[in-house]
């Protein structure tokens, strides 16, 4: 998400808020800009849906900080691995090693393996032995889901 802040709010007028976010009343936005320098603070849009657009005074880096910490919070998005049934050991460890980097750096992991025929049982022996070696890395969410044309389970990390 990106912030605008100070010369980047194009608005000719903004509803401004001071430090404590209390309401300053509708001004410019140069006499807001004028005010965030007199004071050595930011002047930040914290709500671009309104006309005019609410803006507040805050202290120069809280506004990065705040979206920064906000970033970190959100959840990483799911990656997917996928198998066969009749992978080779060499191929196997490849995909162990990309498996546990993910997990390390806080991805969750989709492992699927697509089926073709009668090989539902080997598939679920090959998630269960990956799921064995990631477990110092991650657990899985769920039990492995055999349907007619894929084995899945996703493993989230620690």
């Amino acid at each position: 998400m990106a912030l605008l802040m100070n010369e980047n709010i194009k608005a000719s007028e903004v509803d401004l808020l001071d430090l404590e976010g209390q309401s300053l009343g509708i001004v410019s936005t140069n006499e807001a800009l004028q005010d965030a320098k007199d004071q050595k603070v930011d002047l930040v849009c914290i709500n671009i849906m309104t006309s005019p657009p609410q803006c507040q005074l805050i202290s120069r880096g809280k506004a990065k900080q705040a979206l920064q910490a906000k970033d970190k919070s959100t959840p990483k998005k799911e990656k997917e691995i996928r198998l066969t049934p009749t992978i080779e050991a060499h191929d196997y460890d490849t995909k162990l090693r990309q498996c546990q980097k993910l997990l390390e750096s806080g991805h969750p992991v989709a492992l699927v393996i697509k089926l073709s025929g009668k090989q539902g049982q080997a598939a679920k022996s090959l998630l269960e032995e990956l799921i064995a070696d990631l477990k110092p890395y991650g657990k899985p969410a769920t039990g492995i889901q055999l349907s007619g044309k894929q084995a899945a389970v996703t493993v989230l990390p620690l």
